[in-house]
């Protein structure tokens, strides 16, 4: 018996180490190719064969590593880190991997992470000058420009004679605004490394932010000339000259970069890329439709050929393309955010978003993916989310100017002037001939009272813009607002003038009529425009406002009507139009049209709380409570929906609890709001917390002090804590507001207990 168990364990033992060694084997087979495919530049390929090592190994350090450096020339930085930081949690020691990592933080903006990388490899190796360097650069970039030069001293010391250590030195010292130094550091980077194109480029980079331009250009030249094959230098040198608004010396460069470069698909690529990014579609679409039937097995030429199809609106040729590549894998990231930009495009935001989420799934580092899918949720009125999306989108990708343009604009419908001035500098950076950064600048400038920088960024904007409608127009709000309206009124028209469709400019104006209450002449000009542009959904709101605002509410509630018809997403007519139904009596014509609304648009919160106002002004309180639930499941911090809410429950024996939650929410939300402070005060009472209540009170009494209902809690809650002076003091105040307030009976109870008390 025992012999038998002998065998069958030698049986079993050299089964294991047969697999073992086969899988070594492989493992070892896969990583050589995945080198071999590195070393020819083919780096998709050795990227595959380094994840069939890691298949056979997934502890296999080095294969990590070696994907983390595919990955890197691929410019997939999210696999990148992934894959550095699985080497360091194999390795603790690996320096190499923790100074890539670090790097890689940096380029990310992660400056502490990446310090404390620089930190870590130091602790092991002290005199390490790329550690030194990295500390000294993310020293830097956190403003410790003392730091890191005395970090740099220390570099200089350990590796004086390298053309690295002087390029980071002179990087530095450019951040520390001491150019004169900066330059000569540069010069010595490139005279101890006069082949290096990465420190001619820097170099030039530096030139090119003082506006030293043909320094900069000699210096690109002498890279291309390095390196002809580069197609980065070249791109950058057609940069150089759009920045000095040479546009046609840019697209000459290019040109000539297709002619050096065709050979490659980087290189038959360049010039339709470079029409794209400089904003030329007509020319770049007319590159990529030549492109695709030269190269029709290129996927990347088609993929770019389906976004431009997008972007000229020919959908039909989009999804059939689009189809195409989807078919062939329906996991393509690409394909898939194609498939949500046409279901944009197509308006059907609701059908859209599930798509955008599931590319996400597959690459959550998708910057672009993230973008649209901002976009899809602002649409349903999920604004939240949307701005979280951009944000995400702006963190992986700092110079996607779309996304900064959407977070600009929500900054500034929000009034959040920081993130306002900050997106506005990364456009300004990132595209110095456009107007858009220096018109989102001049709005941030304008919140913090600085009326003469706002006006020169406005002036800037029209320097490089000349027929900019939204420089002419911010012109027109920034003379509104100092009272200057005949000015205001001239840039106004200036703006319609450029763009008949403009409706901004058009509501300025008659924003300025309408508190002036030239309800005739305002009228007249509105009518005028629509003859100019009568498909215009915004102008038939505006008409409107006017019937409103003249009582003749068949003539708004008509002219709302053909502003939804004309776009049946444009909420404020929808809301408008609810309400202007609803105050002439057609309450069932009202709550139709919203929930018409609700089925176009799932995701909009604010027509659930419009329908809810409505259903609970009727007296249905249960289904307003069940549309305000819905609209906090689509936007869970949305103040309004959770003011409503909280308050219907504290009105009709909900849970005191979950009420004041609500409230807080609310309160948060609407910060300067007194039915917010009343809400929360009221929720504090029926929790029998009066000292908070009382606070919250007084602050909505303060602010509304007409508002009977306010007086009546704050008497209330002065009552629960025995000031009785006070209680009756809001009490009758209550009454005399309002003798015929829901609430009379509660309070003259009240007034007797108080009176016998």
């Amino acid at each position: 018996m025992k012999n038998v168990l002998r065998l069958l364990f030698a049986l079993v033992l050299g089964t294991t180490l047969s697999c073992s060694r086969d899988l070594m084997s492989r493992r070892q087979e896969y990583f050589d190719s995945g080198k071999r495919y590195f070393q020819e530049q083919k780096y998709r390929e050795a990227a595959i064969q380094f994840q069939n090592a890691l298949q056979a190994d997934p502890r296999y350090a080095e294969a990590h590593y070696q994907l983390a450096q595919c990955y890197v020339k691929l410019e997939i930085w999210g696999g990148a880190y992934a894959e550095l930081s699985r080497v360091v949690d194999l390795q603790p020691n690996n320096v190499k991997a923790r100074l890539d990592l670090g790097n890689l933080l940096f380029s990310g903006k992660e400056f502490k992470r990446a310090q404390e990388q620089a930190q870590t490899v130091l602790k092991q190796e002290p005199d390490n000058a790329d550690a030194h360097s990295l500390l000294a650069k993310t020293n830097s970039a956190l403003g410790d420009s003392k730091s890191a030069l005395e970090e740099m001293d220390k570099v200089l010391k350990l590796a004086p004679d390298q053309s690295q250590t002087y390029l980071n030195l002179a990087l530095i010292q450019a951040g520390a605004r001491q150019s004169p130094a900066a330059e000569q550091s540069f010069k010595k980077a490139v005279q101890l490394g006069p082949q290096s194109v990465p420190t001619l480029v820097a170099f030039a980079n530096f030139y090119q932010q003082a506006s030293r331009w043909l320094d900069a250009e000699k210096l690109l030249r002498q890279a291309i000339a390095l390196e002809p094959k580069n197609r980065h230098v070249r791109v950058q040198l057609a940069q150089l000259f759009l920045a000095q608004n040479q546009k046609a010396q840019a697209e000459q460069v290019v040109i000539e970069a297709k002619k050096a470069l065709g050979d490659t698909p980087e290189g038959y690529r360049v010039l339709g890329d470079f029409y794209f990014n400089s904003g030329d579609t007509d020319k770049a679409f007319a590159e990529y439709e030549s492109l695709f039937r030269e190269h029709p097995q290129d996927l990347r030429v088609k993929k770019n050929y389906v976004q431009l199809l997008i972007l000229r609106g020919r959908l039909d040729e989009a999804s059939r393309l689009n189809d195409e590549i989807l078919k062939a894998n329906a996991k393509d990231v690409d394909g898939l955010i194609c498939r949500g930009q046409i279901l944009n495009r197509q308006q059907r935001f609701g059908d859209a978003i599930p798509v955008f989420e599931a590319a996400l799934k597959i690459e959550p580092d998708n910057a672009t993916g993230r973008y649209h899918l901002g976009v899809a949720l602002n649409q349903v009125g999920n604004v939240g989310q949307a701005e979280s999306e951009w944000r995400e989108a702006v963190r992986l990708r700092p110079s996607m100017l779309v996304a900064q343009q959407a977070l600009a604009e929500l900054s500034m419908r929000n009034g959040d002037a920081e993130q306002l001035g900050k997106s506005a500098e990364e456009l300004i950076a990132a595209d110095p001939s456009s107007p858009r950064g220096y018109i989102f600048r001049a709005s941030a400038r304008f919140s913090a009272k600085d009326f003469a920088g706002a006006e020169a960024d406005l002036k800037k904007a029209l320097e490089v813009a000349p027929r900019n409608p939204t420089a002419y127009c911010r012109l027109g709000d920034l003379r509104a607002n100092q009272g200057r309206y005949a000015e205001a009124e001239k840039y106004y028209e200036q703006a319609l003038e450029r763009d008949a469709n403009y409706g901004e400019a058009l509501q300025g104006w008659v924003g300025i009529l309408l508190r002036e209450k030239e309800f005739a002449k305002a009228l007249a000009r509105v009518n005028a425009q629509i003859g100019r542009a009568p498909s215009n959904s915004t102008y038939y709101l505006l008409l409107g406002v006017i019937h409103i605002g003249m009582q003749n509410m068949e003539k708004a509630e008509a002219a709302l009507q053909n502003a939804v018809s004309l776009n049946k997403n444009n909420i404020d007519a929808v809301a408008l139009l609810g309400q202007v139904q609803a105050a002439r009596g057609s309450m069932d014509r009202a709550i139709a049209g919203y929930e018409r609304s609700l089925q176009e648009n799932p995701g909009n919160v604010a027509i659930y709380v419009l329908l809810g106002g409505l259903e609970e002004g009727r007296g249905n309180w249960q289904k307003a409570q069940s549309l305000y639930l819905k609209a906090l499941q689509v936007e869970p911090d949305y103040p309004l929906a959770a003011n409503n809410l909280a308050h219907l429950l504290l009105e009709h024996g909900g849970n005191v609890d979950v009420a004041l939650s609500y409230a807080q929410v609310a309160r948060r939300g609407m910060a300067d709001s007194p039915n917010a402070a009343d809400t929360l005060g009221w929720a504090y009472y029926k929790k029998g917390t009066y000292g908070l209540a009382i606070g919250l009170l007084e602050e909505a009494v303060k602010k509304a002090p007409q508002n009977a209902v306010y007086h009546f809690h704050l008497g209330l809650a002065y009552q629960g804590s025995r000031s009785r002076a006070q209680a009756k003091e809001h009490l009758d105040r209550a009454l005399q507001l309002n003798p015929k307030i829901p609430q009379a009976d509660d309070i003259r109870k009240a007034l007797a207990e108080l009176a016998g008390g």
